[in-house]
């Protein structure tokens, strides 16, 4: 079954116009014309099909990866809530995890509240690519309407579109 990774990193709300969801990893280009690249992948557990965060990491496309942090749901509140509703215990497969299985109609990390997450990836970012959140954020706010819009899947041509 899918991870719905298009959704659930639209569910971030990260900034970045020139970005891509291929698979399970988000890539970006925070600053255009320069050479890094960002990148973040969901993190396994010990566990099979079992994810517990996220893998932001830097890319140059001469040197490859540069940096890289990894932030698990337990450290950013993820998923507090919905264990805590569940009454799941720490230390135990499904505590601040997801897997790939799901209800139907629900995502597989339904419940995640990204806040956390977000404000550690803009943290992160704003190290390696200082400005452009803020420069991404304002000329989106330029752009808004009064309702948002779900984020529609990415599909790839064979061509490189900008």
């Amino acid at each position: 079954m899918s991870l719905q990774a298009p959704e659930f990193f639209a569910e971030l709300c990260l900034p970045f116009h020139d970005s891509t969801v291929v698979g399970n990893t988000y890539f970006a280009a925070p600053v255009p014309g320069a050479p890094l690249r960002l990148r973040i992948d969901f993190t396994r557990t010990i566990h099979a099909d079992t994810y517990g965060g996220l893998r932001a990491a830097i890319v140059h496309p001469e040197r490859g990866e540069i940096d890289a942090v990894a932030l698990s749901f337990v450290d950013h509140g993820t998923f507090h809530r919905r264990d805590e509703a569940t009454n799941t215990r720490p230390n135990t497969k499904q505590y601040s995890t997801f897997d790939k299985y799901h209800r139907p109609g629900r995502p597989p990390w339904d419940g995640a509240v990204t806040i956390g997450l977000r404000d550690a990836i803009e943290q992160y970012t704003a190290v390696w690519f200082p400005g452009a959140w803020t420069a991404s954020e304002s000329s989106r706010a330029a752009g808004r309407t009064g309702r948002t819009a779900p984020a529609m899947p990415v599909a790839r041509s064979g061509t490189r579109a900008r």
